[in-house]
């Protein structure tokens, strides 16, 4: 395995790591390239690889037999495989790549052999542990109380803070997948955000407009995670 280029292998999780615990963990990673699409895990599967994603994110859809819900997205904040510090190797999940990049990888053995070994680690995955949790109720509760075109706002601006730019693709159906909701209901709630010039979005290509504006279009559940994320993991 060849070692990792630490300018390309950036990701807030491991960085919040001491150096030491930093360094002896990334020795075991390689840094591979996520496609657009991908799938990683299938619900259900074992989990082979974790992920710490650098400039790409993933997301976790849980299906139906005739329905399917994002519920959680990952990014340069976090990793895939978290359910491994309870050691558990299944995932309840399907994992995809919804933004493709690079991301650092590591066998699962070899994590788990890491994880029993580097004290700093399993207190850091931990806190993210609780965090994941923390981000997941508040999804619950958004899904459930929340206007489409709110829910819309905070997951567009999830998806900007992970994409790290103001444009990237999604699709119409994918959206529908997000929001727990028919596609004519994604189409009138992205509608009115194009309407309000917070967004341009066409055949799937969407480009932020105004940050402010839609931070104000959405919901607080977003500024709730970040201030639970930023609260546990930045100490």
């Amino acid at each position: 395995m060849s070692p990792v280029d630490h300018s390309l292998a950036t990701n807030r999780l491991l960085e919040g790591l001491p150096h030491e615990s930093r360094e002896q963990l990334l020795s075991g990673c390689e840094l591979v390239d996520l496609s657009f699409g991908e799938i990683l895990t299938e619900s259900g599967d074992r989990i082979r690889h974790i992920y710490f994603p650098t400039k790409s994110f993933i997301s976790l859809i849980a299906r139906t037999d005739d329905h399917a819900l994002e519920t959680g997205l990952v990014g340069d904040e976090g990793m895939f495989g978290i359910s491994l510090i309870l050691g558990v190797d299944l995932c309840p999940l399907q994992a995809l790549a919804q933004g493709a990049g690079p991301a650092l990888r590591m066998p699962t053995s070899s994590f788990i052999r890491e994880l029993d070994q580097n004290i700093a680690l399993q207190r850091t995955l931990k806190y993210y542990l609780f965090v994941v949790i923390s981000q997941l109720t508040q999804t619950v509760v958004c899904n459930h109380f929340h206007r489409i075109e709110t829910r819309l706002a905070r997951w567009l601006l999830m998806m900007q803070d992970r994409a790290h730019s103001d444009e990237f693709h999604v699709t119409h159906e994918f959206l529908a997948y997000v929001l727990g909701v028919r596609r004519a209901g994604v189409t009138k709630a992205a509608t009115s955000l194009q309407q309000n010039q917070l967004i341009h979005y066409k055949r799937g290509d969407i480009t932020i407009l105004d940050r402010v504006g839609l931070e104000n279009a959405s919901c607080n559940c977003y500024e709730t995670d970040k201030v639970t994320y930023t609260r546990i993991m930045v100490q």
